[in-house]
């Protein structure tokens, strides 16, 4: 008796056991899949479909060295050979029906523009327009189904805090017709590099060391929630903005990139032509002791048009303008570069000191269109 109950129990024991045995080793792989993902993963996967690979093609010209006869009247002229250069950049899909944000530089001077899709799939782009100084551009593509990504919120965002780029770093989208991701973090906020040679104004940037490369310029930099929290543009490097990434990148802000889409959207363009009917003269040494001014600082207004939005700001001839937008200027050129550097446009309103008969005022002058 004693014999049959011990072998019930190791019966039972041992289908206890084999049962233990198969569930954990039968359920190891699900386990572990659980633990392999996370936000970044999660995140990648969210806004994958809504990144894009995209490539330029420009037509330019460039001079032969050699001269051709003109057939009517005999006389030489230089000849001239135009030519394609192929280019390529990033996107991403902001909106159900096919707008694209990417940057103005990935698209300067395009004869035709192919945006290629997660999957492969491949569409003539039409760009709605750019705006060479926050260097962002909207693309648009048919079609009113498209995954699109989630915006974020730029003005949200700590050091430290994950940061995925995603995009098409040296054409590889094409390869594997999905976007390359790279992760690091958020390494800094608010850089401010002002306006570059070629006219771009770079402000309130944000720098990240995950990775960016050639080709990645336009698409878009990631939070861990799967949000889009800026558009990767430039890098720097050991040898200036040339060879590959060493850990410096930066992004223009989410929060900026949806104002100028919205208004590149409804109209086109940015209008940054802008009059003021001011005209103005830089302080020296000589000008300040010729006419006894209390001051070498600032510019002196010599001609007001009438009519003109400066007229209508209160300014007079002999003000001196000491600051614009509370930074100091000294030449016409100081004007421009801080009326571009905050990014305004016609219809702004820019704020001015001025210094008239030893007291300083507070003056608005209006940026009017150009007629």
């Amino acid at each position: 008796m004693i014999k049959k109950a011990f072998g019930i129990v190791f019966i039972m024991w041992l289908f206890v056991l084999s049962y233990t045995y198969i569930s954990r080793t039968s359920g190891a792989p699900a386990e572990l899949n659980n633990l392999r993902q996370t936000a970044i993963t999660l995140a990648i996967e969210k806004v994958s479909p809504a990144v894009v690979g995209i490539n330029v093609t420009q037509l330019k010209k460039q001079r032969t060295g050699t001269f051709g006869i003109d057939p009517f009247w005999g006389n030489f002229f230089p000849q001239t050979r135009t030519y394609k250069v192929e280019s390529l950049g990033s996107g991403v899909v902001i909106s159900s029906d096919g707008y694209i944000v990417t940057n103005a530089h990935v698209v300067e001077d395009a004869y035709e523009i192919i945006v290629t899709f997660a999957g492969g799939h491949q569409a003539e782009g039409e760009l709605v327009g750019t705006d060479k100084l926050t260097d962002i551009a909207l693309i648009k593509v048919d079609g009113e189904d498209h995954p699109y990504a989630e915006m974020g919120d730029s003005e949200d965002l700590m050091v430290g805090e994950w940061a995925i780029a995603l995009g098409n770093p040296l054409g590889l989208f094409n390869v594997g017709y999905m976007p390359t991701a790279t992760v690091g973090i958020i390494s800094g906020l608010h850089m401010d590099f002002g306006q570059k040679g070629s006219g771009q104004v770079y402000q309130n940037m944000i720098q990240t060391d995950a990775s960016i490369n050639p080709g990645n310029s336009g698409g878009p930099l990631v939070n861990a929630l799967g949000e889009v929290i800026g558009i990767n543009t430039f890098i720097m490097t050991g040898q200036g903005y040339s060879t590959g990434s060493i850990g410096i990148g930066f992004a223009i802000p989410i929060g900026r990139v949806k104002t100028i889409a919205d208004e590149l959207k409804q109209y086109g363009k940015i209008e940054r032509n802008f009059v003021t009917g001011v005209q103005v003269q830089a302080i020296n040494s000589y000008l300040q002791k010729y006419l006894r001014l209390p001051t070498a600082n600032g510019v002196i207004v010599t001609d007001i048009e009438k009519y003109s939005s400066g007229e209508k700001s209160g300014l007079e001839i002999g003000d001196i303008i000491l600051q614009v937008e509370d930074q100091d200027v000294n030449s016409r050129d100081d004007i421009i570069r801080v009326i571009d550097e905050h990014f305004h446009k016609v219809g702004d309103i820019v704020k001015l000191k001025v210094l008239r008969e030893g007291k300083t005022l507070d003056l608005q002058l209006e940026l009017a269109e150009r007629k």
